[in-house]
């Protein structure tokens, strides 16, 4: 693809995305990218950098996995709806037709909602990119029309893997996830909501009232491509940290980056984080789908795989 159809493409996808938030009143907000203390993922590491000023002054720094604790800050502040597409980076994870170490994201946040509330604004948000109910992906169409099917992750592992999910170990699910759930839903001619993971696999997640073994969150995946991550938000400080003391155990055991809480994101908590949702989408894979191209590479301007020889 030319480099004009690059600019041209992704130009069009974000001016969409703008504009069906700021039509819906969403503020958009602009939030670090360089931070003191970033996310407590235990599967991703971080890029970490040195602050230094005139002065000698020297502080740890890193870029950001996500935007998400410096906009639930902002939750917690009182700015309501809200909205941010930003840098986002990813190290020690192989470059590929899904994977760059420098990505775009879109984070959205829906106050007084639940996760249900943003399947249904994925899907218009969706549609209104794509511009019609059927498109078509590297030879394949892909009925995009609404409601979107709903399967929980419950329901998946014993359709697709014969297994009780949750008697499978928490250091297991990701590999029965990748090899046998994924590939299903690669096989489907349309796009599907994975929901309620159980509770282990859901750290910023709040725990169903119906069965607190299960967290309200759900991925969304069209075309077989995890687009989407989201979170009815958890809004009990106390569990908050105790969850993130647990990921950075595992960190420290899977030898990735150590780093401590995120003092700030737990006092934001304890003011008072309202009841809401929201969810991390990868924007350069909603480029690729629009673009019909096979990796997010032919729509990414300077792709890592080019500037660092990879």
């Amino acid at each position: 693809m030319q480099t004009g159809q690059k600019i041209q493409i992704r130009e069009r996808v974000v001016d969409t995305i703008r504009a069906f938030f700021k039509k819906r009143g969403f503020r958009e907000v602009f939030t670090p990218i360089l931070v003191p203390v970033p996310s407590a993922e235990p599967n991703l590491e971080v890029f970490q950098t040195q602050l230094r000023t005139a002065s000698g002054k020297k502080r740890q720094g890193y870029l950001i996995l996500s935007p998400e604790y410096s906009i639930k800050k902002l939750l917690a502040a009182g700015i309501g709806n809200c909205f941010e597409i930003t840098k986002c980076f990813r190290n020690e994870e192989e470059v590929s037709r899904l994977h760059n170490p420098e990505f775009t994201m879109l984070e959205w946040y829906r106050v007084g909602a639940d996760y249900t509330d943003i399947m249904k604004d994925f899907e218009d948000l969706f549609l209104k990119i794509i511009g019609k109910e059927k498109f078509t992906h590297q030879k394949k169409t892909y009925d995009i029309s609404r409601p979107w099917p709903r399967v929980s992750v419950a329901e998946a592992f014993k359709k697709y893997a014969g297994k009780d999910v949750l008697k499978v170990a928490e250091a297991d699910f990701y590999q029965i996830f990748f090899n046998k759930i994924e590939p299903a839903f690669a096989k489907s001619g349309k796009p599907f909501f994975l929901y309620d993971y159980p509770i282990s696999q859901a750290a910023l997640a709040r725990p169903k009232k119906a069965n607190p073994r299960f967290a309200e969150r759900f991925e969304v995946f069209v075309a077989g491509i995890e687009l989407g991550n989201c979170f009815s938000e958890l809004t009990d400080s106390v569990e908050q940290e105790k969850r993130l003391h647990h990921d950075l155990t595992v960190r420290k055991a899977q030898g990735k980056t150590k780093y401590g809480i995120d003092r700030d994101f737990i006092k934001a908590l304890k003011v008072g984080l309202p009841a809401s949702a929201g969810i991390a989408v990868g924007v350069d894979r909603l480029v690729m789908l629009a673009a019909d191209v096979p990796s997010i590479s032919d729509i990414i301007l300077f792709p890592g795989s080019e500037l660092f020889e990879l």
